[in-house]
């Protein structure tokens, strides 16, 4: 019915540009809340009140990106619609079920049981979303479905799913770990950190700082985390460019190959996010080199308007090898659906 949207995270000004937004469209029945965070407490998209918002501020540290400029937004919202029931969905709800061999670190058991160190998994509002057309698209159940999903977007990564369950994602314990993204680092060798911080002082601050805000896309390049702005340099003959995007994609095709570990048979290969709907140069240089798993190159390109219109479209050659789909992103869509479950409406 209405939308507004910013390329910036909320600020100070959030609650004002919300009452804004909020006098130009129809009274809303509820609200639902993207957290990417859900901590081991809240494992299913849940009513917020004064408990669950408790909860909330005590993960935040764990996705700061996220959940720390999103919490300011869920409290002007509540204030500003205050009799409208205020629904939290969780990206970690998607992977709630991870098995226990993928959801643990190989860490000492009281790191394991006092701290809460494992994976949990994001992205799952997408997933949730992304499956859903997979399945429409090929004409099968979800449950008998075994497929590899990638959100490729400002975060990034890669969920295998059999029957409908995730069964193992690149994320882990926070949205860092994983594959290379635009502004974040993904893995690093751990002894890498802690050489940093022996070696040459870097503060526990100027790590988080630094893997958080200027690693990935933006850190090889030098330039841009934007791999449109990094397909055309590339063209124009930048090296840096040309490394970046290098090294995107092959830490796409070692995740979708670790995945697909995690199944029987791979049905298909579905591409999500900004990256993965609207950037067929870098989808094809993934499937191109992923043979090794029966996925091959010469990739259709849609039209973006058709694919946003149609929401899914698959585009390899058909008969060629695995199926492979791009999906446009749900997120909101998947929100609202989720919102209305939980009210039961």
């Amino acid at each position: 019915m209405a939308d507004r949207d910013a390329s910036e995270p909320p600020g100070p000004a959030a609650a004002a540009e919300l009452r804004n937004f909020l006098s130009e469209v129809p009274a809303p029945a509820a609200v639902g809340h993207r957290i990417v965070h859900g901590g081991p407490h809240l494992t299913g998209h849940t009513l917020i009140d004064a408990r669950v918002r408790a909860l909330l501020a005590d993960v935040a540290d764990l996705a700061p990106l996220h959940v720390t400029p999103a919490l300011p937004v869920v409290d002007a919202a509540r204030e500003l619609l205050p009799d409208v029931p205020h629904v939290a969905c969780f990206d970690t709800v998607f992977h709630k079920d991870l098995p226990a061999q993928a959801r643990t670190y190989a860490v000492p058991e009281r790191w394991r049981a006092e701290y809460g160190l494992r994976r949990y998994g994001f992205h799952g509002l997408s997933y949730s979303w992304a499956l859903q057309r997979t399945a429409q698209a090929l004409g099968r159940p979800v449950d008998n479905l075994q497929v590899v999903l990638v959100h490729m977007g400002g975060g990034c990564s890669a969920c295998a799913v059999r029957n409908g369950r995730s069964v193992d994602t690149t994320m882990g314990l926070t949205p860092l770990e994983g594959l290379v993204m635009s502004r974040r680092s993904g893995s690093l060798d751990p002894g890498a950190l802690l050489w940093l911080q022996r070696r040459h002082g870097l503060s526990t601050d100027e790590l988080d700082d630094t893997l958080h805000r200027h690693s990935g896309l933006l850190g090889l390049s030098g330039t841009s985390g934007d791999t449109r702005d990094l397909v055309r340099a590339r063209a124009e003959g930048d090296a840096a460019a040309a490394l970046a995007l290098a090294t995107f994609t092959l830490s796409c095709r070692r995740g979708i190959a670790s995945m697909a570990a995690s199944l029987d048979r791979l049905d298909a290969l579905v591409f999500t996010g900004e990256i993965g709907e609207d950037q067929p140069e870098v989808r094809e240089e993934i499937c191109s080199a992923l043979t090794v798993l029966g996925v091959r190159g010469g990739l259709l390109v849609p039209e973006l308007e058709d694919l946003m219109r149609e929401g899914h479209r698959r585009v390899d050659q058909a008969g060629r090898g695995v199926p492979v789909l791009v999906v446009a992103t749900g997120e909101t869509q998947q929100i609202a659906a989720e919102t209305r479950r939980v009210l039961g409406m």
